[in-house]
């Protein structure tokens, strides 16, 4: 698989990912804060790979859609969002 192909996978991933991840902790609580900062971290993560993508910088572009995924990912496992019974996007403990 060239680069560009696998970094079109997991941008595709991962924006699928975040449209299907809610917080899992109740509105209010010290958990929803954290929870909406892991959402936050992923969609500035994201916006990093599109704009290196944009600029040519697979690699760059690369790092940033893991490190991104890599936030939904640990905020699901950790249950403060909420991936749905979903083991293909995220990594479920059980």
């Amino acid at each position: 698989m060239t680069a560009t192909a696998l970094l079109d996978k997991y941008l595709r991933l991962t924006s699928e990912a975040l449209d299907r991840v809610t917080p899992g902790p109740p509105a209010r609580s010290f958990l929803d804060t954290a929870a909406q900062d892991f959402l936050q971290m992923a969609r500035a993560y994201l916006a990093d790979a599109r704009h290196f993508q944009e600029q040519g910088d697979l690699e760059r572009a690369l790092a940033a859609v893991s490190y991104a995924h890599g936030w939904l990912d640990a905020g699901v496992r950790l249950g403060l969002l909420n991936g749905g019974n979903d083991d293909a996007r995220f990594t479920l403990f059980q």
